[in-house]
């Protein structure tokens, strides 16, 4: 439970670090944290129940989408400043360094398989998008 919250709150800080380093308004910062926050704790709570990164990085994209819609909405301000901040922690940037590392080494069957795990997630990622963003507005 303790490493549950301590992972939430540092997907927090590390989604309102990005906000800053992409100038978001100053007064959208904590939302766009909790949007972060969110994501990643959905992406914990199923990886937990159903530990296949693919279906969790779905349900949390899915989960950050919808939160996203719904503040900017109720913030007047356009959902880029919650979605792209908020899908900052559930990137994956190791992905992308290991299937590099790998191939670079000479371990192609390695590369090949964090490759295709990464591109997997990726796609899960920018199909939550969609779907969410296909339906009606909140």
């Amino acid at each position: 439970m303790f490493q549950l919250l301590t992972q939430t709150l540092v997907a927090f800080v590390a989604t309102v670090a990005f906000g800053v380093l992409f100038q978001v308004p100053k007064e959208q910062y904590a939302f766009s944290g909790i949007c972060g926050a969110a994501g990643w704790l959905c992406y914990l709570l199923v990886m937990q129940n159903y530990p296949s990164t693919t279906i969790a990085s779905f349900a949390a994209a899915v989960v950050l989408t919808m939160m996203s819609r719904i503040f900017a909405v109720w913030r007047k301000t356009p959902v880029t400043v919650f979605l792209i901040c908020g899908i900052f922690p559930l990137v994956p940037g190791a992905g992308i360094y290991y299937t590099a590392y790998y191939f670079i080494m000479g371990d192609n069957a390695m590369a090949l398989s964090k490759g295709i795990e990464t591109i997997k997630i990726a796609v899960a990622i920018a199909l939550a998008i969609v779907f969410v963003f296909s339906m009606p507005n909140p």
